[in-house]
């Protein structure tokens, strides 16, 4: 079941705000993320970056990063965005991203203010 338009439009925006407070308060100083309209780009001091967009047509949040991309799907039951090929969540999924980049565990998750 698909969510509506009103639902995506009060979880999508807020999801990738969320996302930035929680990469701003690891103070990684090899990453630097942006968020400019629907579109969080992450950016490894290497020149590497990672994306993750709200796709409002889809009413998915989309990600790419080291080749791969993933479709996130919002499930009301996990209350989460997930990736229905995979059953990825989408905060695992960029944790264990940047985790294989940065080698050392990276651990994102919402702010509880």
């Amino acid at each position: 079941m698909s969510i509506s338009e009103q639902d995506y439009e009060a979880r999508a925006l807020p999801e990738l705000r969320a996302l930035v407070e929680a990469l701003d308060a690891l103070e990684l100083p090899e990453l630097e993320c942006e968020l400019a309209s629907d579109i969080l780009t992450i950016e490894h001091s290497n020149g590497d970056r990672y994306v993750v967009n709200s796709h409002r047509a889809a009413r998915q949040i989309w990600m790419a990063a080291e080749r791969n991309a993933w479709h996130f799907d919002w499930d009301e039951e996990r209350a989460a965005w997930v990736a229905k090929k995979s059953g990825d969540e989408l905060w695992g999924t960029l944790s264990r991203v940047l985790t294989g980049k940065l080698g050392q565990p990276v651990r994102l998750a919402k702010s509880t203010s």
